[in-house]
């Protein structure tokens, strides 16, 4: 791209100059070629899109970004939406590289750009290279990689709806009507011929599939190994500020604040130092604390909260123990020691960059390091399932489960339906004694009664180990006095007792 200012020494020397008419200079010719360069359509390219497609990696790919008008307008549009937010950048060029993956073989077919692949005679030709984008295999109807056909087909659902509000404004009827019967296309047949068999794809792979819950005791060694990391890195940036210690802190405590508050890990990393400075302080209202309990009012005390946002733009909070609070102070205060950009918005900042830490790979480095069995069930997304599922053992009420699904950041549905007791497990233990029930002909005595008030044991011969009785005697025993235990160890933590059951409270 030229300058209008720099644009007449390329006119000297340009090949593919068109013949001008006699008496027109090329000066003329330059700056009418300038004028046409920014016209409506080129003006609706901001330079903050050109500057996001600057680290794209220099490929064939990339080319037909540059290249492509339509795509060009799709990057704008997403500018429009995720400008502000410079961590969805990295989605947009995603966007991006997909659509351009698919003109490199529409190309082929004399296919050039992708207004030209959104015309309803190319329809087929798009579905086509869809397919060989996502590696269909016709034997077995099945796609190598499920979700990029479906991405793809929303992209073009959008580079059809640009491309016709360009039409409106342009009062352009073929191209109006154009798209008009592309978009029909694609709301009768798109379906039928590319997502069905997508999301079956997709549905398909999670059969059979093994539960990834951790472990309590792998989330406990990772949580002391923190304990410690986290440790030994404060007094070594107290001592000297170097960036090595300032990462390891940062990581360290980056990892504690996502294990404690099964928080997604990209929400936690994206944490704003704004957030964090001006976090709420003000002591507990004196009505508010009339309806808490002693333990209850010392929990408030002992935590900071930080509100973030969260998916869908939802103000989630984040709880953050003392030591948490102590280590992100030490951060903050040797941000600029240890070459951290004044420009650099985030709390868990990357020194001599405008880019933050990653909270799975600060997971991923400690959860190998803590001697766990199953480390690759250490990470954010399995964490969140854990406590969820657990949640559902302490048979809460609709409200406290709300306020959980609220905490987590869950739509409560999506909590009901994805974060609760797995299926397979919903299956075997409860839905297997109606089904013995029905089996044996006894329908009759279990009348009026609950899944859970079902007993048959005495019906069944079951073979468990000794030690498997003994468990469960012991539970037994446990929770037949539930009160007795929960007021032991409240009163236990009030009175500087033993605090195993509370790891983060000093």
């Amino acid at each position: 791209m030229f300058s209008r200012k720099e644009l007449w020494r390329h006119t000297r020397r340009c090949h593919f100059m068109p013949e001008r008419t006699s008496g027109e200079s090329v000066r003329a010719k330059g700056l009418g070629l300038a004028t046409a360069a920014e016209t409506v359509f080129s003006e609706s390219i901001s330079q903050g899109v050109w500057k996001l497609l600057d680290p794209m990696r220099q490929d064939d790919v990339t080319t037909v970004v540059r290249n492509d008008f339509g795509i060009l307008q799709l990057a704008q549009t997403l500018y429009n939406k995720h400008g502000h937010d410079t961590t969805k950048y990295e989605y947009i060029r995603q966007k991006l590289r997909e659509l351009a993956r698919v003109m490199l073989i529409l190309r082929t077919d004399s296919i050039h750009t992708i207004e030209e692949a959104v015309m309803p005679g190319n329809f087929l030709k798009v579905v086509k290279a869809v397919k060989k984008v996502s590696g269909f295999d016709e034997e077995n109807q099945t796609y190598a990689a499920p979700s990029l056909a479906l991405k793809i087909g929303h992209s073009l659902q959008k580079i059809a709806d640009i491309i016709h509000c360009r039409a409106l404004m342009t009062e352009n009827e073929n191209l109006m009507k154009s798209t008009e019967s592309f978009k029909s296309l694609y709301t009768s047949k798109w379906c039928e011929l590319v997502s069905h068999t997508a999301l079956n794809t997709l549905s398909e792979k999670k059969f059979n599939k093994p539960l990834t819950l951790p472990f309590t005791q792998d989330v406990q060694l990772l949580h002391n190994h923190l304990q410690q990391a986290a440790k030994v890195a404060f007094d070594r940036l107290k001592e000297a500020a170097s960036p090595q210690s300032y990462a390891e802190l940062a990581k360290a405590t980056l990892a504690q604040a996502i294990i404690f508050n099964r928080r997604r890990a990209g929400e936690v990393s994206k944490m704003r130092l704004k957030n964090f400075t001006e976090r709420d302080t003000s002591p507990l209202h004196d009505d508010v604390s009339l309806g808490l309990t002693k333990f209850e009012k010392k929990l408030c005390k002992h935590f900071s909260r930080v509100e973030i946002r969260g998916k869908r733009g939802r103000k989630v909070a984040v709880l953050l123990t003392p030591d948490m609070v102590e280590s992100l102070n030490l951060l903050v205060n040797n941000r600029m020691k240890c070459g951290v950009q004044d420009t650099n918005v985030f709390l868990f900042a990357r020194p001599q960059c405008s880019s933050y830490y990653r909270g799975q790979d600060s997971l991923r480095l400690h959860a190998e390091k803590c001697g766990a069995k199953k480390t690759e069930y250490l990470r954010s997304t399995q964490l969140r399932k854990h406590v969820a599922t657990l949640s559902q053992v302490l048979n809460l009420k609709d409200n406290e489960l709300d306020q959980v699904a609220d905490f987590l950041g869950h739509d409560i549905r999506v909590h009901r339906d994805h974060y609760r007791l797995p299926e397979a497990t919903i299956q075997l233990a409860k839905i297997s004694k109606l089904l013995l029930v029905m089996d044996k002909g006894c329908l009759g005595s279990i009348q009026g009664k609950s899944l859970d008030d079902i007993q048959i044991e005495d019906e069944i011969q079951l073979t468990d180990t000794e030690d498997d009785a003994d468990g469960e005697s012991a539970c037994a025993s446990a929770l037949s006095k539930p009160e007795e235990i929960s007021a032991s160890t409240s009163e236990a933590c009030l009175d500087g007792g033993n605090y195993n059951a509370f790891p983060y409270l000093p």
